[in-house]
C-alpha cells in the first residue's frame, strides 16, 4: 500500500532504525564542524585559514569519493558502515587528545578534516545504497525526504548546541560528543534486518568505476541535476565566513555563530516537513531549479543585512530552499538508477553536491579577504541565480516529468 506521505515510511523498520541513528550522527556531526570552524578561528582569525577547511573536506573526496562508491556496489553496505563509523569515532578521539593536551594546532586539525572526509566518502555511498533497499519503490522519494528531514533537523539542534558547549565548557568536550552518534550507527547496522542482494561484477577497480561514469553520461537527467547543484552550491557557499559574520558583523561569539549557523536548518527543517506532506511535483528538475533561484536570492539578502535577525531570516530561507532541492535531486537518482550501480553514482552524486560548497568555501574565503564577507557573499548569491537560469536553458531534461522516468533495469 502507497504511503500517504514521508513519514509513513517509518513504518519500515529497518529504514526507521537507520533514521533515528543518522538523525543521532548527524547531530554529532554538526556539533563537531561548528566547533572545528570555530577552533580554527580562534586560531588564526584569518577568513583564508577558514576557507581551507573546504579544501581539506573535499579533497578526500576526489581521490576516496569513486573507490566508496565501488565498495558499495561490491560489498556488504551494512558491513561498510559498521567499520567506517569505527573509524570516525577514532578521528574524534584525535581531537579530544590533542585539545585537552594543547597539541591542537592548525596542522592537526587539518589533517583530522582530512581524515573524518576520506572516512565518509566511504561511509556516505554505503548509507545512501542502503537507503532504497528498506522501503519499496513507490516509496523511495518518502524515504529521501525523511532522510534530509533527519540532517536538517539535527543542524538545527547541532550548531545551537556546539555554540552553548563551547561557552560554557571545554572545546575536548564538546568534540567527544561526536562519538555517541557514531555508536548509534553502528548499532543500528548490526539491527537491521534486510539483506541486500551483494552485486557480483565483471569489471574490476578502474573499470568498474568507468562503468559508472558510463552509466551517469548516458542519463541525461542524471548528468543536469548533479551538474546544476555542483555550479549553484560553488557559487553559494559562505558557510565558513559566518564567523565573520558573528563576530565582526554582528557584534557577537561563538553563542551568535551557533545561531547564524542554526537558522538554515530550522528552514531547512520547514522546508522538509512541508514536502514531506505535499506530492511530488510533475516536473521535479523544474522544481529544483526553482528552489535553486530562490536559494540564491535569498543568499544575496544574508549578505546585504546589517542586523542579526532579518539576516537569520534569510539563512532560514536558504536552507528552506536547498532542503526541497536536495529531495528532489535524491528522489530523481534513486528512481532513475539501478541497484547495482546506487553506490557509484551516489558517489559521483557527492563528489558534485560536496565538491561545489568545499570548493566554494574556499573561493568566498580569498574573496572576502579582499573584497569583504559581506560583499562575496552578495556575489556568491547572484552567481547562484544565474547558474540555475542558464541551466534550465541549457539542458532541457530538467524539464522532464516524473511520469517519463522509466524504471530502472540491472
Amino acid at each position: 500500500m502507497p504511503a500517504n506521505n514521508a513519514f509513513s515510511t517509518l513504518r519500515h523498520a529497518d529504514f526507521r532504525k537507520l533514521w533515528m541513528a543518522d538523525t543521532l550522527s548527524i547531530l554529532g556531526w554538526q556539533i563537531q564542524r561548528m566547533t572545528i570552524t570555530w577552533h580554527v578561528y580562534e586560531l588564526t582569525g584569518s577568513a583564508v585559514a577558514l576557507g581551507m577547511l573546504g579544501l581539506m573536506r573535499f579533497a578526500p573526496i576526489i581521490f576516496f569519493g569513486l573507490f566508496g562508491g565501488v565498495v558499495a556496489d561490491r560489498g556488504d553496505r551494512r558491513k561498510i558502515l559498521i567499520w567506517t563509523h569505527i573509524a570516525l569515532m577514532l578521528t574524534s578521539a584525535v581531537l579530544v587528545f590533542a585539545t585537552a593536551s594543547g597539541w591542537d594546532t592548525l596542522a592537526i586539525i587539518y589533517l583530522v578534516t582530512f581524515a573524518s572526509a576520506a572516512i565518509n566518502a566511504l561511509a556516505g555511498p554505503a548509507r545512501q545504497a542502503l537507503i532504497p533497499n528498506l522501503v519499496p519503490r513507490n516509496e523511495i522519494a518518502g524515504a529521501a525526504t525523511m532522510a534530509n528531514l533527519a540532517m536538517q533537523a539535527a543542524s538545527v539542534v547541532g550548531p545551537a548546541i556546539g555554540g552553548l558547549l563551547i561557552a560554557t565548557t571545554s572545546l575536548a568536550v564538546v568534540y567527544s560528543l561526536n562519538a555517541i552518534g557514531f555508536t548509534a550507527v553502528i548499532a543500528a547496522a548490526f539491527l537491521i534486518k534486510a539483506r541486500p542482494e551483494i552485486h557480483m561484477h565483471s569489471e574490476r577497480g578502474l573499470q568498474s568505476i568507468k562503468a559508472g561514469f558510463v552509466f551517469l553520461w548516458q542519463t541525461p537527467i542524471l548528468l543536469a541535476v548533479m551538474g546544476l547543484d555542483f555550479i549553484a552550491t560553488f557559487f553559494g557557499a559562505f558557510t565558513n565566513l559566518l564567523p565573520i559574520f558573528a563576530d565582526e558583523i554582528f557584534g557577537g561569539g561563538a553563542n551568535r555563530l551557533g545561531l547564524l549557523l542554526s537558522a538554515p536548518a530550522a528552514g531547512a527543517v520547514v522546508g522538509s516537513l512541508v514536502f514531506g506532506l505535499m506530492r511530488m511535483p510533475v516536473r521535479p528538475g523544474l522544481g529544483m531549479v526553482v528552489c535553486v533561484i530562490a536559494y540564491g536570492a535569498c543568499i544575496v539578502g544574508f549578505g546585504m543585512s546589517g542586523s542579526l535577525w532579518p539576516a537569520m531570516l534569510f539563512l532560514a530561507g536558504t536552507g528552506a530552499a536547498d532542503s526541497i532541492s536536495m529531495a528532489l535531486r535524491h528522489t530523481i537518482r534513486n528512481l532513475v538508477t539501478p541497484d547495482n550501480y546506487r553506490g557509484r553514482i551516489a558517489s559521483a552524486h557527492s563528489i558534485f553536491a560536496m565538491g561545489g560548497p568545499q570548493l566554494g568555501e574556499f573561493r568566498a574565503g580569498v574573496m572576502a579577504s579582499n573584497i569583504g564577507a559581506p560583499a562575496a557573499v552578495i556575489v556568491g548569491g547572484v552567481g547562484t541565480i544565474l547558474a540555475a537560469i542558464g541551466a534550465v536553458r541549457m539542458v532541457p531534461q530538467l524539464k522532464s516529468r516524473l511520469a517519463d522516468m522509466p524504471e530502472p533495469t540491472e
